[in-house]
């Protein structure tokens, strides 16, 4: 593993990136991650449309969680084995037509597909994350990593407010119809500006797939960040796919665009990024996540006061700051580990949690179904409590 991580025809690798590029990563990044997240305030819409019954309109998220899942696995490892930037344009490519296709669904089984693909093309935002630390100099690594990962995260926290917001002008197919656009824009200037990196491994496609379970065995910080972010991101998916279907009900009775005025407090979030990023590069990622999973536990004991909507406000709040937070301390840690095989060490952390994400986002219709708004919070806290007992018993509680 001490092989050189790149041969990049840019020059860049110790140069950093840029703000420019820096910029242009970010929102590409944070795109791309939207589409997984679109359709969590428009399921009932969706399932409306199209025939779902209401007991199954969360599978519409956890498809696309799914596809994700499956975009990790078997398309980011290739970032150690292709030139990077063709790789990355193609999979936006791909995006694009599949986000298109999307948008025209004629009925479940079409919906139900592109929902998958959209999933799977969408992982270009994880090709462009080691490719950004790759480009970072070791001293700043995890403040750029920070910075992209704070248009990735923002990309996920404001997807649902603006898919809300135009979907009472656009409908839920004008909104991947207008995302189909936006990916299209960013690819041309990608096109452009996105530096080629050529990786220096030689084993062959097959190889370097089987390669990802043996990590995950073989790296012990690899597997417990991935675990710790998989309850994470399973009680984020449980509470962003319950609270808009409780706040379209009563006594909330919301409208598409005031749940988009509740999904705005999420928003907040994006701030945790660049600030983990800088407190991870100063030591502090064990006292971090500490930190971060103690959050989100708080954040639902609050939600279960769920007639309140201050008490839903100030949980929306809390859970994806700590969700947020955790994400760059992990992120942070495994780039520790080797740098020419970024991508699979990315890849592995990212299907790992993206699992416990599906997970999430399954359970909450049928939860809220049997056993309301409190069985969600009991879960919500239950999944990063597990989480932390994990952390404890591994790491300890020292920085």
């Amino acid at each position: 593993m001490s092989q050189p991580a790149t041969k990049a025809a840019s020059g860049r690798d110790n140069a950093g990136l840029g703000p420019t590029l820096t910029f242009l990563f970010a929102l590409s990044c944070g795109a791309l991650a939207a589409n997984l997240y679109y359709a969590q305030p428009l399921v009932s819409l969706m399932g409306s449309d199209i025939g779902l019954p209401v007991a199954a309109e969360s599978s519409i998220v956890t498809l696309a969680q799914i596809g994700y899942a499956i975009g990790l696995v078997f398309l980011v490892p290739l970032g150690d084995l292709l030139e990077n930037r063709t790789l990355i344009l193609a999979t936006m490519a791909a995006n694009v037509v599949s986000l298109a296709g999307l948008a025209f669904a004629p009925g479940l089984a079409a919906l139900f597909a592109g929902m998958l693909v959209v999933g799977a093309t969408s992982c270009a935002a994880q090709m462009l994350v080691p490719l950004a630390a790759n480009l970072a100099p070791e001293e700043q690594r995890g403040a750029v990593v920070g910075n992209v990962m704070s248009g990735l995260l923002g990309g996920i926290l404001l997807a649902r407010p603006i898919s809300s917001f135009l979907a009472d002008y656009v409908g839920w197919r004008g909104v991947f119809g207008l995302s189909a656009g936006l990916i299209a824009i960013l690819a041309l200037v990608s096109l452009a500006l996105l530096p080629r990196r050529v990786p220096g491994g030689e084993r062959g496609y097959w190889s370097l797939i089987r390669s990802l379970g043996k990590l995950f065995v073989e790296e012990p910080v690899l597997r417990r960040r991935g675990l710790y972010h998989a309850a994470m991101f399973a009680a984020f998916s449980l509470f962003w796919t319950a609270a808009p279907i409780v706040l379209l009900q009563d006594p909330f009775d919301f409208t598409p665009s005031g749940v988009a005025l509740f999904a705005l407090a999420g928003v907040l979030g994006v701030f945790a990024a660049p600030v983990s990023g800088r407190l991870a590069d100063r030591g502090h990622s064990r006292i971090g996540t500490v930190a971060a999973l103690s959050m989100v536990i708080a954040a639902f004991l609050v939600a279960t006061y769920g007639s309140s909507l201050a008490a839903l406000v100030i949980a929306a709040v809390a859970v994806d700051l700590g969700v947020q937070a955790n994400l760059v301390f992990g992120q942070r840690e495994i780039y520790r580990l080797a740098p020419n095989i970024r991508n699979r060490l990315n890849a592995v952390y990212m299907t790992t949690f993206f699992l416990g994400g599906a997970a999430g986002s399954a359970m909450a219709s049928p939860v809220l179904q049997h056993f309301g708004w409190l069985g969600v919070c009991v879960i919500g806290m239950a999944m990063p409590g597990a989480a932390l007992v994990y952390f404890a018993l591994a790491e300890g509680t020292g920085d």
